[in-house]
């Protein structure tokens, strides 16, 4: 036996498979010709950032437009900076928004595809086996340095100016042990990492092309980096080489802050004998804050946390639509000649992705929010509502499921039209939205009746309605009435006639109607006043008209 054999056997002793038999328990897809094979690859290590929501998204469009297959992986490597519940809270945020995966980690302890375990903390015989055939081949070493080793050559790295610094040739201690002194340090008990023995060459450089920035040039690695670490598990750069291959990744989307790694990462797949995966490297995403652009930030901004949405009710496809527009240039464009499509239809591009980094804007996205919801159905609107008050408002949940009919009326005004209103942005703002529907929750408040109105005109006006108030057919006879009004109280029912001759009249017929408005809703801008009247019937409605007259005398 060999020397990096009987070391490789002295390493990993228990480790019995081999490359070959993985690749014939893992063996390649039978999938489509040309379809992508995706994966979100997040640690359990804090909340859900937008960003990692927005990665997931392009995965998911990236193996969804060519049949492929999107997967989560669950990188669990970094046990200290886990949070408890971590897992959870990635599916959940990603339920939340319809990114789910097509295999992989599904939920807590449940997983589905044959090319499993998806959770990196539980395929360490796979890493093993291949980290054993890299001893093997004379692509690994044990490194016995000890922290305060590793400091020590940092310093003196430092004080003799190297430009490049790390665990590297000349400064790569136990890169040259002899296989005997490598036994005796192993017997004695000694711990160690394996390390990586790069093959590569500081004068050479590697080109790739990315699939959003383009032909990228860079030195090669040559870092002897660790893949495991002293408890055997091992580090991000190895784990993901080996998984991305077994699980048979096609395309990586993930941060460009990882674009440095990728000389590393390539070399990896290469000593492993591993065909590298295509990368997409995404700019982050950005946020302006006085003139100048930064980073949306987990500890500054409360909108980089997927939780912001749920919890100020912005629907799914609201933030999936915003999130599209950020993706592509060409979206608004699609959207404007496909206005009742669904997202999924989009012709999604990773080359058309910005380069430099899109700008989140909370504006925009509230104004996205409007239009999508103000095409919803009264059922779904409903549905959304009484799903986010159950969860956030239990007062609001009692009123829109006292009586759902009911409920369902509010939201069917001025719905489903060819220019519904837009109101809605988010189901946070639903309570104040119908709280004028509810008794318990209107108050006769008057302070919105029109200026140039006496008091005593506006009584005269709300007698009047009130005597003479009965449900009409249809807005039109509705409006026939109301304009009826008008003469006998001094008003004009014709509005061009009060701008020629303002002198003659007290008002016109749209005065008349703002009082009945506010008297009836406490608001002088709402949907259409007919509508409303109509869905909180007459008796409320005769009622709000006494309880203003009573107010004002």
């Amino acid at each position: 036996m060999d020397e990096k054999k009987a070391l490789a056997e002295l390493l990993f002793p228990n480790v019995t498979q081999t490359p070959d038999d993985l690749e014939k328990l893992f063996p390649p897809r039978k999938l489509p010709e040309g379809a992508r094979v995706t994966r979100f690859a997040p640690s359990p290590t804090g909340f859900l950032h937008i960003g990692g929501l927005f990665a997931a998204l392009i995965s998911k469009l990236n193996a969804q437009m060519t049949n492929g297959i999107f997967m989560l992986r669950i990188e669990d490597t970094d046990k200290k900076r886990e949070i408890e519940d971590g897992v959870s809270e990635i599916i959940r945020g990603l339920e939340a928004f319809g990114v789910t995966p097509d295999e992989g980690v599904m939920g807590f302890n449940k997983e589905q595809g044959n090319y499993g375990p998806y959770t990196q903390s539980k395929r360490a015989g796979i890493y093993h086996v291949i980290a054993k055939s890299l001893v093997e081949k004379g692509f690994a070493y044990p490194c016995f340095c000890t922290e305060d080793e590793l400091s020590a050559l940092r310093e003196q790295q430092e004080k003799e100016g190297a430009l490049i610094k790390g665990y590297f040739g000349k400064w790569a201690k136990c890169r040259e042990l002899t296989f005997e002194q490598q036994k005796k340090l192993i017997e004695e008990g000694r711990p160690y990492t394996l390390r990586l023995r790069s093959p590569g060459n500081e004068d050479k450089r590697i080109t790739f092309v990315d699939l959003i920035k383009g032909k990228i040039e860079m030195p090669e690695n040559i870092q002897d980096i660790v893949l495991l670490k002293t408890d055997s598990i091992p580090t991000y750069h190895f784990a993901h080489a080996v998984d991305d291959h077994f699980m048979r990744t096609t395309h990586v989307t993930r941060g460009d802050e990882w674009i440095s790694s990728v000389p590393t990462h390539i070399q990896l797949f290469s000593v492993c004998g591993f065909k590298a995966p295509k990368y997409a490297h995404i700019s982050p995403i950005m946020k302006e804050e006085n003139g100048s652009k930064r980073k949306l930030s987990k500890r500054k901004d409360p909108e980089a946390a997927v939780t912001y949405y749920a919890e100020e009710g912005f629907p799914k496809e609201s933030v999936l639509e915003y999130l599209l527009t950020l993706a592509n240039s060409n979206f608004e464009d699609w959207r404007r000649a496909n206005p009742d499509a669904d997202c999924s239809e989009f012709p999604f591009n990773l080359k058309k992705m910005s380069v430099s980094g899109a700008l989140f804007d909370l504006t925009k996205l509230t104004d996205v929010s409007k239009n999508v919801i103000s095409k919803m159905s009264a059922e779904k609107v409903l549905a959304y509502a009484l799903d986010w008050a159950e969860k956030y408002d239990e007062k609001l949940y009692s009123l829109l499921s006292r009586d759902k009919e009911y409920s369902k009326a509010i939201f069917s005004i001025d719905r489903g039209t060819a220019k519904p209103r837009k109101d809605i942005a988010k189901f946070s703002e639903i309570g104040a939205y119908v709280s004028y529907f509810f008794d318990e929750e209107f108050d006769t408040d008057l302070s919105e009746l029109p200026q140039n109105l006496s008091k005593e005109t506006v009584i005269k006006i709300l007698e009047a309605y009130a005597a003479s108030y009965e449900q009409a057919k249809d807005n039109s006879e509705w409006f026939e009435h109301m304009k009826e009004l008008c003469e006998p109280l001094g008003f004009t029912p014709n509005v061009k006639e009060y701008k020629k001759n303002p002198g003659l009249y007290l008002g016109h017929v749209g005065d008349v109607s703002s009082v009945v408005r506010v008297a009836v809703t406490g608001r002088k801008n709402t949907p259409d006043l007919f509508s409303i009247m109509t869905v909180l019937g007459k008796e409320r409605v005769l009622n709000r008209l006494n309880a203003a007259i009573k107010k004002l005398s």
